[in-house]
């Protein structure tokens, strides 16, 4: 497969779990009382009304085409005034989790997907040389970018609920504590980007990898499908 085939396969997935990731923030922060995302365009499906040229192509593209052992990205954060929601605190954490949980039902939902094209044509998993047929010519790529969305809607819900802020993690914890301590720990914020790229670069962001490796595990037993080996097949 040529780098041009293989960065679409993983830049259509990758960019729609960011994507839906920033409008389920903005979507709940409406719920809540906060039109700020509304009135700047930021809740419509289109992309690029989304993409951070920086974070969202240029960085996944580098990683891809470098076959780097993870992928990292970020889409431009929707805007959300905290202090236009009717319980500031209580619904700070509800917006938070809305991102993380989004990409979790589209890691189901791709789940789903390639369950049923297993049922219907296992082969296009694993085979390259199969007739192409006009079903095949539909399943093959599905069955290429369907298993980059379950990875990269799981690693990016996971990574996100790292307690640390920015990260919807970091917020949901600020939401929770008592506000004596909410308050010391939002300060965290200016020096959170930082300290992510320590824990990238000394391996203690390490676990990230096990708990995702533990859910597919968990979604390979329930489903009967061998993602693993699908996913492996993919990204090798």
């Amino acid at each position: 497969m040529n780098k041009f085939a293989n960065i679409i396969i993983f830049a259509v997935p990758i960019i729609f779990a960011i994507v839906f990731h920033e409008i389920a923030h903005g979507l709940v922060a409406y719920r809540f009382g906060d039109p700020t995302a509304k009135q700047m365009g930021r809740l419509k499906l289109n992309p690029l009304v989304h993409v951070d040229i920086v974070g969202t192509i240029i960085v996944p593209a580098i990683l891809i085409i470098t076959q780097s052992p993870f992928l990292f990205g970020w889409a431009k954060p929707v805007p959300v005034n905290f202090n236009n929601l009717r319980k500031p605190k209580k619904h700070m954490v509800l917006v938070s989790l809305a991102g993380p949980v989004s990409n979790m039902i589209i890691a189901i939902i791709s789940l789903i997907a390639i369950k049923i094209i297993y049922i219907i044509q296992p082969a296009v998993f694993t085979s390259d040389s199969l007739p192409m047929t006009p079903l095949i010519f539909i399943l093959k790529p599905l069955a290429l970018m369907l298993p980059i969305s379950l990875l990269a809607n799981i690693a990016l819900g996971i990574f996100n609920l790292t307690p640390i802020p920015p990260l919807d993690g970091g917020r949901i914890v600020t939401g929770l504590l008592p506000e004596r301590y909410s308050r010391k720990y939002a300060k965290i914020e200016p020096f959170g980007f930082p300290i992510l790229i320590l824990l990238f670069m000394s391996g203690a962001i390490n676990y990230l990898g096990i708990v995702i490796s533990y859910i597919i595990i968990l979604m390979s037993y329930f489903s009967q499908v061998p993602l693993f080996a699908i996913i492996n097949r993919i990204i090798s």
